[in-house]
């Protein structure tokens, strides 16, 4: 409340402007409630609850025993999320989707089975045409939604997960009713994996139906050989009930595909809207360039959309070649450098020929105006709804780096007035001090792999700009001087990058850039037959821009650091 009033009275005096930037605003509570170990504690009880009575429901005598092994199975569960997933296990709500969504399953799975059973139980007297009561309680188990939990994860969080969810909702499943049912672990366990490689990169919602066929036919196949469709006489095709054979195998095959359309018309955007999710599809349809913001910058910053759109390609494709998300790479890449709508001229991709704006201003307030585009890109993507992930890209993308053309440029002004200060008889205090931190931004580091892929091409694109008549060996030694000076800097040290995906990645930028800045034949022109010396007329245009103000006198600093650009980034 003091804060208010404080600036109140500044915006009164013109000292500040009345604007407040948006930011992210975390609450302790939540933090609690997503890391705390007391709503872990809950989250295990409720399942433990649940499962509990999933299994003790029918009340036969073995269901104490059984109740024991599903506690046992849980504890391995535990196990396996804390060694192999353990960014699911510390967030909690990560943890109650994977549980919940395993809840669901088994509680889908028992009231089947109940159903099952309630065939045989209500047996009577069968009249001719009607199924008997053994017909009728394969239909009920060739039914079992056995893909739902891997499905639903595999789509959300990954196919690890779907994998984890297929082994223990088989393990539970085994002893969900009665008895302990291996032809059911077997048939849960196959059909699970099918799934989940029938989801692996998954692009398109109609493709899970295509994933359910599969499944439907796997279950199918092995139903047939535990005797649940049938009975088949091989050798007496005459006396086969080959009506009943036909309903089990549509049965069969058509669960699945009606259980798979069903997840991925409700089940995954319930989940993505309620526990932050995007999967891979979501990401393919952010992707679309009629986004309001890309439509914005191709008028206002045409500049800043070509340089994303490079960014987008050469992302996506190190992306695929370290097994990172390469569509949530493509989508972040787009949006990373929104934030140059707010003062678009003011970045060296839109100037104009006639004007340089960076001219009349000092280093330092050079400086803010290139670093605050990553707040005002915050700022633009949380009015605009955009998601979390791509937040982070947009913070993340620079890091901690330093805006090296403006700080050369104010050393050098700091040296120039301590020499005319020396003819001046000025004191050395009363000259004004530079520090680093002015110039560097603010972070974080990248924090996940397509966050460092994002960053990475963004500085190399932007750096590639200058380089004059590229060769293969010029972009190996940009792309390769660029990656190593990031390491050097500490940038890539939250980002869960190997030294292994780095060489990737190097890879992929070098044979995307290559693609991108190959050589053209030379035509010759009308008023002159011979060709140009560098091969095009765009090669003599390019001859041209090196003289140019923004590339005469922007390019930043060293011979050791080439093309290195101020404000490209």
């Amino acid at each position: 409340m003091l804060g208010f009033f404080e600036r109140q009275q500044l915006v009164r005096k013109g000292l500040s402007s009345g604007k407040t930037r948006r930011r992210r605003t975390e609450s302790e509570v939540v933090e609690t409630l997503e890391r705390g170990w007391v709503s872990k504690g809950l989250v295990m009880a409720a399942f433990l609850l649940g499962l509990w009575g999933l299994v003790s429901l029918g009340g036969d005598v073995q269901a104490a025993e059984r109740e024991v092994l599903g506690v046992l199975v849980f504890c391995t569960a535990l196990g396996q999320l804390w060694i192999n997933h353990p960014e699911t296990f510390r967030s909690n709500s990560r943890l109650l989707l994977v549980l919940g969504i395993c809840l669901l399953h088994l509680g889908a799975l028992k009231g089947m089975l109940v159903g099952a059973e309630a065939q045989v139980a209500g047996t009577g007297t069968v009249h001719p045409g009607q199924w008997s009561a053994l017909e009728k309680q394969q239909l009920w188990q060739l039914a079992l939604p056995l893909a739902l939990a891997p499905l639903t994860l595999s789509v959300l969080l990954g196919k690890n997960h779907g994998i984890f969810a297929t082994l223990y909702v088989s393990l539970w499943a085994s002893i969900l009713h009665r008895s302990l049912d291996a032809r059911l672990l077997v048939i849960s366990l196959i059909t699970g994996l099918v799934a989940v490689f029938g989801t692996i990169d998954l692009r398109r919602r109609g493709r899970l139906v295509r994933a359910g066929f599969f499944v439907g036919l796997t279950a199918w196949v092995l139903a047939l050989m535990f005797g649940w469709i049938g009975p088949v006489q091989w050798l007496l095709f005459e006396n086969t009930a080959w009506r009943m054979v036909g309903w089990q195998t549509l049965v069969a095959v058509g669960s699945p595909m009606v259980l798979a359309f069903l997840v991925g018309g409700g089940v995954v955007p319930v989940c993505e809207s309620l526990f932050g999710i995007t999967t891979r599809i979501s990401w393919l349809e952010l992707a679309d360039l009629n986004h309001p913001l890309l439509r914005r910058m191709t008028i206002e910053a045409p500049g800043t959309y070509h340089h994303s759109l490079v960014v987008a390609n050469l992302a996506e494709a190190a992306a695929e070649a370290i097994g990172a998300n390469a569509p949530m790479a493509r989508v972040c890449a787009y949006f990373h450098d929104i934030g140059k709508l707010v003062k678009p001229e003011y970045f060296a991709e839109n100037f104009r020929h006639d004007r340089n704006p960076h001219a009349d201003l000092a280093p330092t307030m050079s400086a803010l105006i290139i670093i605050a585009h990553v707040k005002e890109g915050v700022d633009l993507a949380i009015k605009h709804g955009l998601n979390r992930e791509i937040i982070d890209a947009i913070q993340q993308h620079h890091g901690h780096s330093v805006v090296y053309y403006f700080y050369k440029r104010a050393l050098q002004q700091q040296e120039d007035a301590r020499a005319g200060g020396k003819i001046m008889n000025m004191r050395e205090e009363d000259i004004p001090e530079v520090r680093e931190e002015s110039f560097r931004y603010g972070g974080p580091r990248p924090q996940s792999r397509e966050c460092a892929v994002v960053s990475l091409a963004d500085c190399i694109e932007s750096a590639s700009r200058s380089m004059e008549r590229p060769t293969p060996q010029k972009i190996d030694s940009l792309v390769r001087d660029m990656v190593e000076r990031k390491i050097l800097e500490g940038h890539l040290r939250d980002s869960g990058l190997t030294l292994g995906d780095l060489e990737e990645v190097v890879e992929s930028f070098k044979f995307t850039l290559q693609s991108m800045m190959h050589t053209r034949v030379a035509y010759p022109s009308e008023r002159s037959e011979t060709p140009s010396p560098t091969g095009s007329e765009d090669s003599l245009r390019a001859q041209g821009r090196r003289d140019s103000p923004e590339d005469a006198g922007f390019a930043g600093g060293s011979p050791q650091e080439p093309g290195k650009k101020w404000g490209a980034g």
